[in-house]
């Protein structure tokens, strides 16, 4: 089914990932990887606004007025964005890459607000499992997950004692269930929650305030709801095959807004990395704030 979506702007991301809503100031904000640019959007102005960035940004998480990115070789901080000002962001905590031409993929914040991300090899035809999934906190950053070729998709159940990840290389393809220790941030039980999806690869994912899962489709143009036992109830149709990510937000949590991603071969004038908002039907569930 279509749930309408919204063009919004008429940026072409290579890379359009991990969109946020901030309560705050009423506004999304996301990261082009490839592109080493933040973007905001305000629904209510209209107004849009970017930022350069020094290295590539694969996911980001509020931290107090700021911003947290997880970029090229580790953890960093940026204040507050003003629109002229440049972000300047600060290193924060490195991580050792297991092998060259890595970066950080997709993350988010536990409910605690513990900031989980995982790291990839950027040549995925290597299909090198090489990517790890880190914690970060005021203890420092720990590995709680290894042999991830493309980690992706990762949230929680409303009560953060569920935790979804996904790897979206086309060599796995699968979503994974865990129990969640809401204490010690440490995952656990880990389960197949979902096998394959219906048509294309898991990639970025969000969770509405029942406890649905809405994981992006890539390359299928789809986004699909799965509810909290492994049902599929739900299907979205979007106007660009490589969707990457979703997210709830708006003044009514109504909105999920979809990223998506141009590859070199996309044709003139299609939609493959534009950004839309929709309206499916639900609502979603405040991000966490980073506490580290």
């Amino acid at each position: 089914m279509s749930a309408n979506a919204e063009r919004i702007g008429t940026m072409l991301c290579g890379v359009g990932e991990s969109p946020v809503w901030r309560v705050a100031d009423q506004t999304f904000t996301w990261t082009d990887i490839p592109g080493k640019t933040l973007w905001r959007w305000s629904p209510a102005s209209g107004d849009i606004t970017q930022w350069a960035l020094p290295q590539m940004a694969g996911c980001l998480a509020m931290r107090g007025p700021g911003w947290l990115l997880a970029m090229e070789d580790g953890l960093y901080a940026c204040d507050a964005l003003q629109a002229g000002a440049p972000c300047g962001p600060r290193l924060l905590a490195t991580v050792p890459h297991a092998a060259p031409g890595m970066r950080f993929n997709d993350g988010r914040c536990d409910r605690q607000g513990r900031f989980l991300a995982g790291t990839m090899v950027m040549d995925m035809s290597l299909a090198q499992p090489a990517g790890k999934l880190y914690r970060y906190d005021a203890h420092g950053v720990a590995v709680l997950l290894d042999d991830l070729i493309v980690p992706n998709g990762t949230a929680f159940s409303p009560d953060g004692r569920t935790m979804y990840l996904s790897d979206s290389h086309p060599t796995r393809g699968a979503v994974w269930a865990f129990d969640y220790d809401i204490d010690t941030g440490t995952p656990h039980n880990r389960r197949l929650f979902i096998a394959a999806l219906p048509a294309g690869r898991p990639d970025g994912a969000a969770v509405d305030t029942d406890g649905g899962y809405w994981i992006c489709g890539n390359d299928a143009g789809r986004i699909y709801r799965y509810t909290p036992d492994g049902r599929l109830d739900r299907t979205l149709a979007v106007p660009a095959a490589k969707i990457a990510m979703c997210a709830f937000g708006g003044a009514a949590m109504d909105t999920l807004l979809v990223t998506s991603i141009r590859p070199p071969s996309a044709a003139p004038g299609s939609l493959e990395g534009a950004v839309f908002a929709l309206r499916p039907g639900a609502q979603g569930l405040e991000e966490t704030a980073s506490a580290g």
